[in-house]
């Protein structure tokens, strides 16, 4: 296999907090290889946004490494960083938080190329109509606002914004969330055909399972800050094996209602437990129904069970059965 673009070691990032420290990133280890889209998932708070920003440095982690293109950028300066920058870019969940509301299209698209010192006046505003035109908008609307768009049309100059200096690898935070299920539709779409027109990398950061279905080629499960799952899509589709995994899949919304009668739920043990204060051995013990004495003394590695499937579970296995028949479902 080709040296990875993106490759992160041991990343861990702590957060002091009002009462303690939140380990917001726990010892995390993933890799993107160029041209691939990773699905990076779980419920909110477990730490996926964090490790998103850690992976293009727009924050700086506690411990661990990042190479980008195998360059350790881990410990770079701003100013050592700045041209590696113009090949790493992030699309935020809210749009209208990211972009400036003083700022017209034009400005915002023009800006990536001010900072990097590229182009002309005139180029730069031939460069941005040519974005717009892109992802689906305008040349005319290079003269508005943010607040005269719709959510989509704002996520599409985002997506033009991130798309400017030609990047090799994009974070996506949660794109679509924020949107209406139409347009997260078309924004999904539009993210697919400019991967394959630009030669993108991306890292697809979510809560849904069902977004990344037609989006990721590999997925990795997220659970207090740590990986717990990692594998390609069709394989954890098709079978997943960590029982929070089968946990996610049990919560997927089904559109067939005699799928939903015979599908079978799990259902945790307990409530989430409070990030201040993780639970010891694999986090995910106090609402695991497969827990034994192991899970509460010692964490997990997370280990290659199957070919291209890695799992950080004592009791790896599918004893539920829940795997059956979620990739028809899904």
């Amino acid at each position: 296999m080709n040296e990875p673009l993106l490759q992160v070691t041991d990343l861990t990032k702590n957060f002091k907090v009002q009462g303690g420290i939140v380990r917001a990133v726990d010892g995390v280890s993933i890799s993107v290889q160029a041209g691939e889209t990773l699905g990076l998932v779980g419920e909110s708070g477990c730490g996926k946004s964090t490790l998103g920003a850690l992976m293009v440095r727009l924050i700086d982690a506690d411990e661990g490494r990042v190479a980008f293109e195998g360059r350790n950028i881990t410990n770079l300066s701003r100013t050592a960083l700045r041209p590696i920058r113009q090949h790493m870019q992030i699309i935020f969940q809210d749009p209208f938080a990211s972009l400036n509301p003083r700022s017209t299209v034009e400005r915002t698209l023009a800006e990536p190329f001010l900072v990097h010192g590229i182009g002309t006046p005139t180029e730069r505003k031939t460069w941005g109509k040519e974005l717009l035109q892109r992802v689906g908008l305008r040349p005319e609307h290079a003269s508005r606002y943010p607040h005269e768009f719709s959510g989509g049309q704002r996520q599409r100059v985002a997506i033009a914004r991130a798309l400017a200096l030609r990047p090799k690898l994009i974070v996506c935070d949660e794109p679509v969330s924020a949107l209406d299920v139409s347009i997260q539709a078309q924004v999904l779409n539009l993210l697919k055909d400019l991967k394959s027109e630009f030669g993108l990398s991306y890292i697809f950061i979510t809560h849904d399972f069902s977004v990344l279905g037609n989006v990721a080629q590999r997925i990795a499960v997220m659970y207090l800050g740590r990986i717990v799952e990692l594998a390609e899509r069709t394989k954890l589709w098709r079978r997943p094996l960590h029982p929070y995994t089968q946990l996610l899949f049990s919560a997927v919304p089904v559109p067939d209602p005699h799928a939903v009668k015979d599908r079978r739920r799990v259902a945790a043990l307990a409530d989430p437990p409070s990030p201040l204060d993780p639970p010891s051995g694999c986090h995910f013990h106090t609402r695991c129904p497969l827990k034994e004495s192991i899970c509460t003394q010692r964490a997990p590695p997370l280990r290659e069970v199957e070919p291209g499937h890695r799992v950080a579970c004592h009791m790896v296995g599918d004893p539920l059965g829940l795997h059956k028949g979620i990739d028809e479902e899904l």
